[in-house]
């Protein structure tokens, strides 16, 4: 069994206060705060690490349903746009938007489309996510 790990640190109130993440990989360490999270400040947060995740599980998930289909992509790029917004219960990841394009030989728009779907709900990413109420796909070839 695979374990991965990340680690965050967070010193100080909420408003005022600073952290920083870091992956076990040490691909990426970065600092967080208030204002990266909740405004647009410098620094990352927890729901832009998570749409990276997405994007790049999606990304292979969708290559291998492909290749296992008989087409071998030659590229697949995904953006993830995870949405935060406060709800009557505090703030909650209300919708997923996956924006994938890909190139594909020899395959029809309409099988493109059943592919990708398929791949969305295989995704270890997007089922981990199944709390989220709404991951959107939107699909095309180049």
């Amino acid at each position: 069994m695979l374990v991965r790990k990340a680690s965050a640190v967070w010193e100080g109130t909420l408003r005022e206060g600073r952290g920083a993440m870091r992956l076990q990989s040490q691909a990426f360490e970065g600092p967080y705060s208030f204002a990266s999270r909740f405004e647009e400040g410098a620094g990352t947060n927890p729901e832009e690490l998570i749409a990276a995740a997405h994007a790049g599980c999606f990304s292979m998930a969708l290559s291998v349903a492909l290749e296992r289909a008989g087409y071998p992509p030659k590229r697949v790029s995904t953006e993830a746009r995870v949405h935060l917004e406060r709800t009557e219960g505090g703030f909650s990841l209300t919708r997923i938007h996956l924006v994938t394009e890909a190139e594909v030989a020899g395959i029809s728009p309409e099988r493109f489309l059943e592919i990708a779907e398929e791949a969305k709900k295989g995704c270890p990413v997007s089922r981990a996510l199944a709390g989220v109420p709404e991951i959107v796909l939107e699909a095309r070839l180049v």
